[in-house]
């Protein structure tokens, strides 16, 4: 079985890096509850100002289907207005 890797590179000012990392918790439990499929994300900072969010999904198409849905909670929704800028997404696969 294989597992859908996204990595998603952005910017967050390094002034508002508390306030990302306060908001992680809520957008985790927003795709536990609401993301089929979603097996667990790793954030990593990478910069000051760049952070490599690692998430893992059950399958392509879960990742697919969790990308349709964009910022539809709340929690999602706090956690993507601090990013900054959008620099990479990238999608692979673990054997």
């Amino acid at each position: 079985m294989t597992t859908t890797v996204e990595l998603t590179r952005f910017r967050v000012s390094p002034e508002r890096a508390g306030e990302l990392l306060a908001a992680r918790a809520g957008m985790i439990a927003d795709f536990q509850a609401d993301r089929a499929g979603f097996l667990g994300a790793r954030l990593v900072r990478m910069a000051p100002d760049e952070w490599l969010d690692i998430v893992e999904w059950r399958s392509s198409g879960d990742f697919a289907d969790s990308r349709a849905k964009g910022a539809n909670l709340p929690g999602i929704q706090v956690f993507f207005d601090l990013i900054d800028e959008l620099v990479s997404t990238e999608e692979g696969t673990v054997p």
